[in-house]
């Protein structure tokens, strides 16, 4: 498929997100005559922001304004453009319809930030990034403390008035595609690079993403927030609107309160909370980051992290009455026959992380007994591992946690395009495999809609349909992976001279077994990356019957199962020896030698050695243990994959029986 050409933009009257014009040009009478239908549009073609007509007088706190069709596509109202009756408008905590003419008016403090829920079959303006143009940041003086990357710059006095402009798009009201990215978390220009020859290439080949846009779960950046205008405009070759909930990493590391940690990501991306609508799903983005959390976080006891935030200030996820109040205030005019999507970042709950209330979100059971009764959809990012936990759902360490028994409707948690941090060796892409800690690939998801239905698809980076790894987890991969687990726990990376006692070479073939490794418990894997505990997985041997394969975490109230016994070793292999850590050179140039990683960590140079996650655990491993009897020679499985969808994904795996490992390398012996 060719590259997607981005749509031509329209900058009338545009040339910045937000429009300024002098009161005496603002109308607020509309026409009466009737419209004729609009074209469909390409929603990344129409770059504008909201109308705002100055103070002229002594502001009170009191905005009014319109949410109006923006015929012309310029951003300003004109005398014959209609308002938009029953459109919500809200300052965070409460939320007002327009009337039949499209005004509203609403309460605004300092700090507050305005926005719209856009209604299906509409479309907001985009920046010139493609980002989302829906609202509005009220801050007079900015933001109250002086933060490295600038935060909110002075909006001065609360206009006069605010007008928000939709243009109209049919494709938005119907059935959609959504793509959904978990953590992008560029720390550094290499990684932005390594985004763009990855996910965003693979999103610009992409023709389905315009009606729905892309929703990004947080850490868009990683820590150097002066990232983001040149990650913005590599993301906006992706060719669809863009908006975005903040993650731990998108937040100002120096802010001294919660109130206005993520003040430089809403001057860059857009709003913490907002909502919008596509066909029939009520999308909520949420910010569920507490930074800096303070001691009354820890009134249960469970959060000690947070009792000195002056000194060792630390995150919590948790949404926080004012947000679970303005979620009540939403959900009163969303009908009960959409689906209300949750976008966060920190998971509610996850597997990954089921026993930490950190990494799972406090309040969650407040957020389920507002969403009773409806069909809803969670999403997030965080944990850089990818789980599709379906209702019914229970792991045990929940309960401690959170609260929680089991989910009461579907959680995604979706997975990094930036996988394992972007660690790991360069692939033939010239990006790092970055194999995430569940052993799933780099990538990202998409909703594809059928009414408030949905089927969700995992798209690993580079790769066409994969939805699956296999290998053979044999005792003698099992001795070989736990040698190096614990050497590895024993030795860190700053010991550049340590080297590994075992390397690849000792574990020769891994598709490689003997009847004793048979007799003491071999077994096929199968990582369905985005498989559920409704998935099937059946294995056929040798083209015989096909025979059930046992899923390893089905989500049954279980604790987490960890260690070589529930390691994929496909992932595993690769992740326990990487020859990055030797690259070295003679330059002079320190970022050639070894690799940086995160907030500047540096890894070698030094012998190629494990990386920082290893595929141990995850909710998504079936297992089928090879017969004792089997015969020695070359032998074929056919591993078939079901799906919740009723959708079918088979590969094969070739392996051998052998009486004992022959010599690996070439046999000079013989010509001696």
């Amino acid at each position: 498929m060719t590259p997607r050409t981005i749509g031509k933009r329209t900058l009338a009257g545009a040339a910045a997100a937000v429009v300024l014009i002098p009161a005496t040009f603002l109308s607020l009478q509309v026409a009466t005559a009737k419209e004729k239908p609009e074209p469909p549009i390409d929603p990344t073609a129409y770059v504008g922001g909201p109308q705002i007509i100055p103070a002229t007088g002594e502001p009170d706190n009191v905005l009014r304004g319109a949410v109006f069709d923006d015929a012309n596509k310029d951003s300003i109202r004109q005398p014959r453009e209609k308002g938009i009756e029953g459109v919500a408008v809200s300052n965070g905590r409460d939320v007002v319809l327009t009337d039949r003419l499209g005004h509203y008016k609403l309460t605004v403090d300092d700090g507050d930030t305005v926005f719209i829920t856009k209604p299906a079959r509409w479309d907001t303006p985009v920046d010139k990034t493609n980002f989302a143009q829906f609202h509005y940041h009220h801050s007079p003086d900015g933001t109250e403390q002086n933060l490295r990357f600038g935060g909110l710059e002075p909006t001065g006095p609360l206009p006069k008035a605010i007008n928000f402009p939709l243009a109209k798009n049919k494709a938005s009201a119907g059935n959609v595609t959504c793509g959904i990215l978990g953590d992008v978390q560029t720390y550094s220009n290499q990684e932005i690079s390594f985004a763009r020859t990855g996910l965003v290439r693979d999103l610009s080949q992409r023709e389905d993403l315009d009606a729905c846009g892309l929703l990004l779960l947080g850490d868009v950046a990683g820590d150097d927030l002066g990232m983001y205008p040149r990650l913005k405009e590599n993301l906006s070759a992706a060719g669809a609107p863009i908006r975005a909930v903040p993650g731990n990493h998108d937040y100002d590391i120096d802010a001294t309160s919660d109130e206005w940690s993520f003040d430089t990501f809403r001057q860059h991306v857009g709003p913490t909370n907002f909502s919008y609508d596509v066909g029939q799903l009520h999308i909520i983005g949420l910010d569920n980051v507490r930074y800096p959390c303070t001691p009354a976080d820890n009134e249960d006891g469970k959060h000690s992290f947070c009792n000195d935030p002056e000194n060792k200030p630390a995150y919590n996820g948790k949404l926080g009455e004012e947000t679970l109040g303005w979620i009540e205030a939403d959900l009163k005019n969303v009908p009960m026959d959409k689906r209300v999507v949750i976008a966060t970042h920190i998971p509610l709950v996850s597997h990954a992380d089921m026993t930490s209330p950190k990494h799972q979100t406090d309040d969650v059971l407040k957020l389920y007994e507002l969403l009773e009764g409806r069909e809803a959809l969670s999403l997030s990012g965080h944990t850089h591992s990818l789980e599709n936990l379906t209702a019914g759902s229970s792991f045990g360490p929940w309960k401690e946690a959170v609260g929680v028994g089991s989910i009461p409707f579907d959680h995604i948690v979706a997975g990094a395009p930036s996988g394992d941090w972007y660690s790991g060796d360069i692939n033939l892409d010239g990006v790092p495999n970055g194999i995430q800690r569940d052993g799933a690939l780099p990538g990202f998801l998409t909703l594809e809609t059928d009414g408030a239905s949905y089927v969700d698809t995992f798209h690993a980076t580079g790769r066409d349909d994969d939805q699956m790894a296999l290998a053979v987890n044999s005792p003698h991969f099992r001795d070989w992976f736990q040698t190096l687990m614990d050497w590895r726990a024993d030795t860190p990376y700053s010991d550049t001279d340590a080297v590994p006692p075992v390397a690849l070479g000792d574990l020769g073939d891994p598709g490689m077994v003997t009847p004793p490794d048979l007799a003491d418990g071999t077994w096929l894997t199968a990582n369905i990356w985005n498989g559920t505990k409704e998935s099937s997985v059946s294995v056929s041997i040798d083209g015989g019957a096909p025979v059930s394969a046992t899923h390893t975490q089905p989500a049954t109230g279980e604790g987490q199962l960890s260690g070589a016994e529930y390691a994929d070793p496909y992932a595993a292999i690769r992740q326990l020896q990487v020859a990055r850590f030797a690259f070295e050179s003679t330059s002079g140039n320190p970022e050639a030698q070894g690799f940086s990683l995160y907030a500047g960590s540096q890894y070698g140079p030094s012998a190629p050695r494990p990386g920082n996650n290893i595929a141990q655990t995850m909710s998504h491993m079936w297992r089928f243990e090879l017969p004792g009897d089997l015969e020695v020679g070359v032998h074929t499985a056919d591993i078939t994959t079901t799906d919740r969808h009723g959708r079918t994904f088979t590969e094969t795996l070739v392996f051998e029986v052998v009486e004992e490992r022959p010599q690996q390398n070439f046999r000079s012996e013989v010509f001696d």
